[in-house]
């Protein structure tokens, strides 16, 4: 069971983390239209976080770094469970900014809904990653509930004995 499910997170792990790669290549080294984008919702983070930096470029190129980098580390099995918290982290606030439907009409509305939605489900998968135990730590828990189900059979033997 535990090398199904760790061919399963591996798996899981590798078919993520290209559109994180890919896509902050791309904000990394092209940012272009997305800082016109996140404007907005870097100016009301700012409100919560007054020591964001005021060069939206840097922090649209830093969040590109960031799932870059994250990325590669998730895809290559590097700390999994730091990256995809990374990604998770940097995934809302990119969101908000690139797919804010509510403030939309018509087949843009429509169009934006559905790349929230994905996003919304990265994010489901990436806290699943990040939550997700290693497969020594799961071989652990099992042996230790095997050892615990095994001693309590053997109590309830040797009290049907004496």
């Amino acid at each position: 069971m535990a090398l199904g499910t760790s061919l399963l997170q591996t798996a899981g792990r590798v078919l993520t983390a290209p559109i994180f790669i890919t896509g902050g290549y791309s904000a990394l080294t092209n940012p272009g239209g997305r800082v016109a984008a996140a404007a907005p919702t870097l100016a009301a983070i700012r409100e919560y976080v007054p020591v964001l930096p005021e060069d939206d470029e840097l922090l649209v190129r830093a969040n590109g770094g960031l799932q870059l980098l994250a990325g590669t580390t998730m895809a290559l099995g590097i700390k999994p469970r730091t990256s995809a918290l990374a990604l998770a982290v940097s995934l809302v606030p990119t969101t908000l900014a690139g797919h804010s439907f509510w403030e939309m009409e018509g087949d843009d509305a429509a169009a934006h809904k559905t790349q929230f939605s994905k996003n919304a489900a990265a994010l489901g998968g990436l806290l699943l990653v990040a939550g997700a135990q290693t497969t020594k730590q799961a071989a652990k828990t099992a042996a230790q509930k095997a050892a615990a189900k095994a001693a309590k059979q053997a109590e309830k033997k040797a009290l049907k004995q004496s």
